[in-house]
């Protein structure tokens, strides 16, 4: 299969000009730093291990997923499950002093950071800059005309009872400490129609302090712009991205960047329900003409197609989902759903991906599992499709392809348990749904026997997020649709997430293995 059939979504159209979203899965929460002629992405990772995903591009379209800075979520009794309300929330990137430095917050802990002198790392471990609960959006700036260093956040209601505000704060040059009590610095209940504040983005121009925010909540809300010429203000405020006209429901949170030629570009999300917050790229402009505020998109509403930012020119890619496991390794697109608990998860050695089936009494809720190996659905239409081989004689042992959101659906393959009808072997396609978070699992459809213990698993995502799940037993019939059509859901601030998982009943001793081949995405 060529690259290109297997490649779900490319944004740029190949004559000079891009399509909108630019990454078209859930990079949320996006912010982004240009270093030279390269630029660099992060985004959210809420209790997905490992964090902080990392990306590079050299156009601001065609991006490529470079690794994660975040190994392991401590404390890591928190993240011991599956906590997609936890976690990584809404980082900053920034380059400062010849490193990178990550800031975000974990809205239970408080505010953290690492830095590096590569990209790639190594990263430094995890400092608290501020603790305390519902501390959320952290954004650090450097002043290079001082040496003067500041940073601000925002708040969850959820945890602190306080929201809608922006809290700043003098900081060591070093982004070890706070150097004061803090002060609020946008207080948005006094600005008539304006809600839930968030996710702030600092910048200096012209002398003036900039705060890029956003309001009015995650599918609907807008870009705010606030200035001053002081840090702890008064700011003024104007709306600068929104709806408008367009279908593009909520554009709002991101980060501004410069390219080397001078144009201003400004990447921000759009929330899909269970295809999560994709990210779109606005061209920006200053207007001088009208008070010297930033325009983003075409005159404040966002674009869906418009020509390329100036950069040589660039292969056409896009973030790999596809996966051939070579030597017996995953790919940097996947993340597992929270620490992965001691134990070998996953067997190195030959092609194909080799999971344990780790015992566990919450096998029939794929949602509890921290060792369920997921990825991003890549597309709003595309197939998913892997080859899957049962190495277990435990019975009550599965493994499969999953479709993972507040309501889950998987296929698979199971040893029958004593008593049962099975086939060849002992192992038995199965197909299975949970609705709610409050639905165990149920079969979806008949299980049928499948001669011998491998399979080749089939999704169809159509629009809306809407999956069809097939399966080819090796009998001759080629693939057979397997119960009834499923809508993906996101899960809280996630979207939905393919998944591959391998699991046994609780108990003592190794209970074999299930391989994985062949995972590929086809648009």
């Amino acid at each position: 299969m060529s690259a290109a059939a297997t490649r779900p979504w490319t944004a740029d159209r190949g004559d000079g000009t891009y399509r909108n979203p630019v990454l078209n899965a859930d990079w949320s929460d996006p912010d982004v730093v240009r270093v030279g002629d390269d630029y660099y992405l992060t985004a959210s990772s809420f209790g997905r291990v490992p964090g902080l995903p990392l990306l590079h591009s050299r156009d601001l379209v065609n991006w490529t997923l470079i690794g994660h800075a975040l190994d392991r979520l401590e404390p890591a009794a928190d993240f011991a499950a599956p906590r997609h309300d936890r976690g990584v929330w809404a980082p900053s990137l920034r380059h400062h002093a010849g490193r990178f430095w990550i800031f975000w917050g974990d809205p239970d802990h408080g505010i953290q950071q690492i830095s590096a002198e590569d990209i790639r790392g190594p990263w430094t471990t995890p400092h608290l800059v501020k603790a305390g609960r519902g501390l959320i959006d952290a954004c650090p700036l450097w002043d290079e005309e001082t040496g003067e260093a500041y940073l601000v956040h925002a708040w969850a209601k959820s945890r602190s009872g306080i929201k809608n505000r922006l809290t700043g704060h003098r900081m060591s040059p070093d982004g070890r400490e706070l150097l004061d009590e803090g002060k609020t610095l946008v207080d948005a209940d006094t600005i008539p129609g304006w809600f839930t504040l968030e996710g702030p983005k600092l910048y200096r121009r012209d002398g003036e302090f900039w705060i890029l925010a956003p309001a009015g909540g995650v599918s609907t809300g807008w870009q705010g712009a606030f200035r001053s010429r002081d840090f702890f203000g008064p700011y003024e405020e104007r709306v600068v991205l929104a709806q408008g006209s367009t279908d593009v429901n909520g554009p709002h949170q991101g980060g501004w960047v410069t390219t080397p030629s001078g144009e201003d570009w400004f990447l921000h999300f759009q929330d899909r329900g269970p295809y999560g917050r994709v990210v779109h790229l606005q061209p920006m402009r200053w207007d001088a003409g009208d008070g010297g505020w930033p325009v983003i998109g075409d005159r404040g509403e966002p674009v869906r197609a418009h020509r390329k930012p100036t950069a040589p020119e660039q292969t056409v890619t896009a973030p790999a989902s596809s996966d051939s496991f070579p030597g017996g390794r995953y790919g940097r697109q996947w993340q597992w759903t929270a620490n992965p608990r001691p134990g070998r998860t996953v067997e190195h050695g030959g092609d194909g991906l080799l999971l344990s089936c780790v015992r566990t009494a919450h096998a029939h809720d794929l949602r509890a599992l921290p060792h369920v190996l997921v990825q991003r659905l890549p597309a709003e239409t595309f197939t998913a499709e892997v080859e899957l081989s049962l190495g277990s004689e435990v019975p009550g042992a599965k493994a499969g392809l999953a479709v993972l959101g507040d309501a889950f659906s998987w296929i698979g393959l199971e040893r029958a348990a004593d008593g049962e009808e099975d086939g060849d072997g002992g192992v038995r396609l199965v197909h299975r749904y949970a609705e709610s978070v409050a639905e165990r699992e149920r079969d979806a459809a008949y299980a049928r026997p499948v001669p011998g213990a491998s399979v080749r698993l089939r999704i169809e995502v159509g629009t809306g997020a809407r999956c069809r799940f097939l399966a080819d037993t090796g009998d001759g019939t080629g693939f057979r649709p397997s119960g009834q059509v499923f809508a993906a859901m996101p899960w809280r601030w996630v979207g939905a997430l393919l998944g591959l998982f391998a699991t046994a009943p609780d108990g003592t001793g190794p209970a074999g293995t299930a391989r994985f081949t062949a995972f590929r995405t086809t648009a």
